[in-house]
């Protein structure tokens, strides 16, 4: 499965790309706006650090909008993956920007009958959002696999993406549900490191080597 960050901030990104398993980027108007920056310019900084899909999100809501936004994006860096909205203005984009080879990423997914329009307008990945899906009291995770099992059933090239992730758990369990891609946050990415038995661990054998350093040196 492949690890994508799910922020626009260049110190996150170069923090997690330095362990050398990151696989890309997720950005939305929020993350970007966030950084104060002009987007063209973090977006070619962020591509500089990361060499992978990078998904830059348009906001425009009509399709001649969209389409319009997502051409000058895909133009900023070959690493640009247009973000489109599941809307019918939004699948429309989709398939006019797949059909001049622009890859899309159609967000804001929340059903597998939506899942379905993405592939069938020609999306390279599709992002359910499984955290907002549970803040609803509706099972998020299912949803992921429904939508694997039906590409697999269709042979859709169309890579699941795993959004709005809240915690290590909900990438364990994408993983298992056969997700192909998982964007979380900085947070989420560390605690995946993490694991008090390895800090333990760690701690024991440092331990016991000081300790016998401590030994020898009296001994001599």
């Amino acid at each position: 499965m492949k690890l994508f960050l799910d922020t626009a901030n260049i110190d996150e990104i170069s923090e997690a790309a330095a362990t050398g398993v990151l696989d890309g980027i997720t950005t939305n108007p929020s993350l970007i706006a966030r950084e104060g920056h002009d987007l063209e310019d973090q977006l070619i900084k962020i591509c500089a650090v990361v060499d992978g899909p990078v998904s830059a999100e348009v906001v425009s809501t009509d399709f001649e909008g969209m389409v319009a936004e997502g051409r000058r994006l895909a133009e900023i860096h070959s690493n640009i993956v247009v973000k489109c909205p599941m809307t019918l203005d939004g699948l429309k984009a989709t398939r006019a920007l797949s059909d001049d080879d622009i890859p899309v990423n159609v967000t804001l997914v929340f059903s597998a009958a939506q899942a379905i329009f993405a592939a069938k307008a020609g999306a390279q990945f599709v992002s359910p959002f499984i955290g907002r899906l549970d803040d609803i009291a509706t099972d998020g995770m299912s949803l992921i696999g429904d939508i694997v099992g039906i590409y697999d059933n269709y042979g859709y090239d169309t890579e699941v993406l795993a959004a709005s992730i809240r915690g290590p758990m909900h990438v364990v369990e994408a993983a298992r549900a056969g997700a192909d891609v998982c964007t979380l946050p900085l947070k989420v990415f560390r605690q995946l490191l993490k694991h008090p038995l390895t800090d333990i661990g760690l701690a024991n054998f440092l331990r016991d080597w000081e300790a016998m350093a401590v030994k020898v040196a009296g001994s001599g």
